[in-house]
């Protein structure tokens, strides 16, 4: 028997057969009707989350969504963050590092410790962002983000339905998996949303400050992102995908 109130008892195998193929309108709206104030929307500003939050915004009047504010963000983020929020008149729910954690790691290992190392940078993720990702999950159902397969060789296999076991085990709803990064472009420019102003001078993937940079043409879309590890990167946030139920 399930004892864990939050744990879905969905079959993403077969929510998966369903809704193959399917618009994100189509999955945004299940998802609603399916959860409502259980739902919430993962926005770092982005063109995936800009997209996802116009298309939200349009199925409900008061969705949920929430941003990870590292201390570390560009400026331009910022922005982004106050256009979107006079734009479709909704409260983020924003989400900040603990602060003894972050003095603990400046004390000890200084501002720059994630260039030292994978492991010094994994810690400096793990603080900033999947800490607060942890927090703005709980008591939620499902979450929505907007991975693609087309971002990267690690996340050409994401399902658009998937069980978080990392997180309670509440359902991740992927509704973009299957678009380019032209769809992407097409849906701002076809309904005049706004875009981060960084994508337009290389930054297709956009994170902190420090930990980001334009791509050269031909790179991997995400290949600004920690550009000076050569493992696969993630930051943490998304981990394996799995398709299936126990």
């Amino acid at each position: 028997m399930n004892q864990n109130p939050l744990m879905t008892d969905y079959n993403v195998d077969e929510l998966n057969r369903r809704f193959d193929k399917a618009a994100p309108e189509s999955v945004l709206e299940w998802a609603l009707d399916e959860f409502q104030n259980d739902l919430i929307l993962a926005c770092s500003f982005g063109p995936e989350d800009t997209a996802l939050l116009d298309i939200l915004t349009g199925l409900s009047d008061n969705p949920r969504v929430f941003v990870l504010d590292t201390g570390r963000l560009h400026e331009a983020t910022y922005e982004m963050l106050n256009s979107c929020r006079t734009r479709y008149g909704i409260d983020f729910e924003i989400y900040f590092p603990e602060q003894q954690k972050v003095q603990a790691l400046l004390q000890n290992k200084g501002p720059f410790s994630f260039y030292d190392s994978v492991e010094n940078r994994k810690e400096c993720c793990a603080i900033r962002k999947v800490d607060g990702l942890g927090r703005a999950l709980g008591g939620v159902r499902a979450w929505i983000t907007g991975l693609r397969r087309a971002q990267s060789d690690a996340r050409s296999a994401v399902p658009r339905f998937e069980i978080d076991r990392a997180h309670n085990n509440i359902l991740k709803i992927n509704p973009l998996v299957d678009w380019t990064y032209e769809d992407v472009l097409s849906y701002h420019e076809q309904h005049k949303i706004p875009m981060h102003t960084l994508i337009n001078k290389g930054y297709p993937s956009i994170g902190c400050e420090p930990c980001t940079r334009a791509i050269q043409p031909g790179e991997d879309l995400r290949a600004g992102r920690w550009w000076w590890e050569s493992s696969q990167k993630e930051c943490g946030l998304h981990v394996a995908h799995i398709g299936s139920n126990i």
